[in-house]
Order: structure tokens, then sequence, then C-alpha cells
């Protein structure tokens, strides 16, 4: 009987001992089986269901402008013969050295021929099979193959290129082509999302995205008329002629280059302006080349100095530093030390994009010419002829600085030497003490023509005038330098 007892009693303890760590267990954190039971019958999304919605349609929309692109970007390979020169030298006909280093040793000085193989991208933008790409991409090229998006390959013919856009437009002779529509880059806006479509390193219809950085950017060293489109989507080598898209599937620009120091993407590209590249491609195909617009004037910038000196608010507009003889600006009464305000009746922000509209101007076409001279508002009509092949050299650049420099009468034989045009007068520098206030700005054979507005002609007004400034004065220069006339500020000496 007591063994009977015995056993149920460890039974019941038993029972009681699994009931507490069954319990105990529930208790413990991961492990509450109620919860975990509750959570799964009832999962939360970390996401609102708005959030997504609005995901979901942009990644739709995103997905549709670049299923509409991609079949009009196409691939560009070019091959071209590169022609290498001999090496020359005494000791490649000395029969020791023939004999020492073989018979390929006097080859070395034959000159060679070699295949260059490069890629590119360009953008269909005609039925009638006109391709754009840059200059660049074609320039030299013996042959130059088109990979459409479809896989078909065909044998491209350049129709014409312009190397100071690095603007190209190639042919292709076929039917069923995708085309992609030309937008308004005028319209486009720093902040907009655009769509990078090519072909980096090979890789066929690429697509990245990004947003406009800047528009404007100029004196970039890309190309002579620069009006260049920033962007920080991905751009890299292969690219070049590849399409910058807007959200609503229109090319907007060129992609061009970018900026890099190691040689890929590091957030700045350029693409030039499809308004830019539509001009320069209905040139191409009409004329064969691109008729541009001249005034024979050279401008360059305001600085904060130069601004002040001319007693200006602002320092928006171009500044004239040298007029060319004969040109329209010349016959219509332009000035050095006119500043161009207005042009056509558009704003003139900086010399850059006073010459690209200036460059634009139908030939034959007057416009109107608004400047200001000696602080006074004027209005000139220019006549616009075509840019000359081989015009004038004109340079748009400038400086900051004078003080102790060493100047002469201009010597005929050093004018002759130095090419130096009859109708520049003044004083040739000959020498500028190094720690003068002049180092590092005016240079040895630089002509000074005017100190403050006032003509130089000799060696002797050349005193006079320096003689009247004073420590704290800044000083405005006319000078000309290697064909080229510019205006030089030279700080006041404190």
């Amino acid at each position: 009987m007591n063994r009977q007892v015995r056993e149920k009693a460890c039974s019941i303890a038993v029972l009681f001992t699994i009931i507490g760590l069954v319990v105990g267990l529930s208790m413990l954190p991961g492990l509450n089986l109620h919860a975990r039971a509750a959570a799964e019958e009832s999962p939360v999304s970390p996401v609102s269901k708005e959030a997504i919605d609005i995901l979901s349609k942009m990644n739709r929309a995103m997905a549709e402008v670049a299923a509409a692109v991609k079949p009009a970007v196409v691939n560009i390979s070019t091959t071209r013969t590169i022609k290498t020169q001999g090496i020359p030298g005494p000791f490649f006909n000395d029969p020791f050295f023939r004999e020492f280093f073989g018979g390929s040793f006097g080859n070395a000085r034959q000159p060679r021929e070699y295949k260059q193989a490069s890629l590119g991208s360009g953008v269909i933008v005609s039925k009638k099979g006109y391709i754009l790409t840059n200059n660049h991409v074609v320039k030299d090229a013996d042959e130059i193959r088109i990979r459409l998006s479809d896989g078909r390959e065909l044998k491209g013919k350049v129709i014409g290129t312009d190397q100071k856009t690095d603007i190209a437009v190639i042919k292709i002779d076929t039917d069923r082509l995708p085309v992609v529509k030309l937008g308004d880059s005028d319209r486009l806006r720093v902040g907009e999302q655009v769509f990078a479509v090519g072909n980096p390193f090979g890789l066929n219809q690429t697509v990245t995205t990004g947003i406009v950085s800047a528009t404007g950017r100029a004196n970039v060293g890309i190309a002579d008329y620069e009006d260049f489109i920033q962007t920080d989507a991905p751009i890299n080598p292969g690219n070049s002629g590849g399409a910058l898209i807007n959200i609503r599937g229109e090319l907007v620009g060129i992609n061009t280059a970018i900026f890099s120091t190691s040689g890929g993407y590091q957030g700045v590209g350029f693409a030039i302006p499809s308004n830019m590249a539509k001009g320069v491609m209905e040139a191409l195909i009409r004329h064969g080349k691109v008729v541009r617009g001249w005034l024979g004037i050279s401008v360059q910038p305001l600085t904060p100095e130069i601004a002040r000196q001319f007693a200006l608010n602002g320092e928006r507009g171009a500044l004239v530093n040298d007029v060319m003889e004969g040109s329209p600006a010349q016959k219509a009464g332009m000035e050095r030390g006119d500043i161009v305000v207005e042009y056509d009746g558009k704003a003139v922000n900086d010399p850059a994009q006073f010459r690209n509209v200036a460059a634009a101007t139908p030939i034959g076409k007057e416009v109107a010419v608004l400047l200001l001279r000696n602080g006074k508002p004027k209005t000139l009509k220019v006549t616009i002829v075509e840019l000359p092949s081989t015009p004038q050299q004109m340079q748009s650049s400038f400086a900051d600085q004078v003080k102790g420099i060493h100047v002469q009468d201009i010597p005929a034989e050093v004018r002759s030497s130095l090419r130096i045009p009859g109708r520049v007068t003044g004083v040739i520098v000959t020498d500028v003490e190094e720690g003068a206030p002049a180092a590092g700005i005016l240079m040895r054979n630089d002509v000074i023509m005017e100190i403050d507005r006032h003509k130089i002609t000799n060696a002797k007004e050349y005193g006079l005038a320096a003689a009247h400034i004073k420590p704290d004065q800044a000083v405005l220069l006319l000078v000309y330098r290697e064909g080229s006339v510019l205006y030089l500020t030279l700080p006041a000496q404190q």
C-alpha cells in the first residue's frame, strides 16, 4: 500500500515539474509562443501602403521612359589607321648593329601603320537614318559600324562634323528605325531628373539617372562654343555621343565628356544642349558645314576690379577689348572699352553666352546692340557677316595688377620680329622686376597701349601717365600681347 502511494506521489511531482517548465519557457524573451503565433497570423509591413504605391508608380514611369528611348540609342564602333614614324639614328646603317640585333632591328626605321578601334554612342533622331553623335567619336575614322538595338549592324556614313561644338552627323540606310524626339533644352531647370543612355565600356543599352546639376556651363575647355548641361547622371567612357533624356522621353542633350581625375565617373558630366545640337545638325545636313555669324570683336569677362574701373554696379555683360579692322563692329562704331549688355533683345550675361548667340545669328541680319560707353547707354546697329575661315587672332582673357616695370619705345626691328600691327601704338615692356606688383601680370614684350583710358604712343606719354598714379589707386591697362588686346587691372598698393 505504501509503495502505491509513493508511486502516485512521484507521478504527481513529475507532472507539476513538466507544467512548471512549460510555463517558465513560455515567459522567456523570444519564446512567447502566443505572441509569435499572433505575429505570424497578422504580419505588419515597415513601409506604408501609400509609400509603396507612390514608389511603384515612379518605378513604372522610369522603366517606361527607359524602354521608350533605349531602342534609338546605338553603338558606334570605329577603326582608323595610325601611322608611326620610324626611329631615326646613325647606327641603323652600321653593319655591326644590324648583325648584333638582327635583321628586324633595321625595320624599326621604317614607318608603320596599325588599326586602332574605339567605341562610342549615337542617337537616331530621324526616320531618314540621321544619327547625332560627337565629333571626337568619329574623327579620322576609316570605317564606322553602327549596331542597332535589334542586333542589326550597318555601315555609317559621315554627313558632316563640327569640331567647334564637337557635334557630328552620321547616316545609315535602312528602314524600321526607332527615333528619339528632340526636346527644348532651353526649358531645362536645375534639379530636373534626367536619364543618360549609352554604351559605357561597350556595355550596350546602359541607362543611368540623375539630375540637371547646372546649365550654361562654359570655359570647360572641351570645345570652342560651349553651353553645356552639367549632370550627375553617371557617364563613363563609351557614353560619348549618347542621349541625355528628360522625363518626357525627349532628347535634351548629347553626352560629351566627364570631369574626372581617375578616368571614370566622379559625379560631373557634360552634355551638349539639344537646341545647339539641332542647329548644328541642320546646318551640316543642308550645307555640309556650319555657318556662323561674326561681329569682329574680342570680349572678356567683367571682374569686380574692372567693373569698378568702369563705374558699374554689377558684373553682367561683356567687355570689348579689341575691335577688328574692317569688321561689322568697327563699321557700326563699336569701340574698345564698350560693355555689351544686350544683343538682339537678349540680355548679355557673360562673354561665352554672348559669343554663342552672336554665332547663331543669321548672316546678313541687322541686330541692335545695347552697350555702355563711359557709363551711358548707347544702341548700335550691326549687320552680321559670316565668320571668316581664318579670322584675325582674338582671345578672351584677362588678368589682374603695375609698377617696377621697364619700358621703351617700340623699335622698328622689334615691331617686325614680333609682328606687332601698325595700329598698335604704345610702349613695349622690356623687363618686369621680380617682386614688383606687376610680376606675373605684365610680361616681357607686352605693349602698353593705355593707362586708365589714356592713350599711350611713346615712352614720354607713358612716364607722364605713370607719374599721376597714386599708391592707393588701382590701375587699368590696355595691353597688346601676342596678337590679342586685353585689359589688365593692377590692384592698389596699400
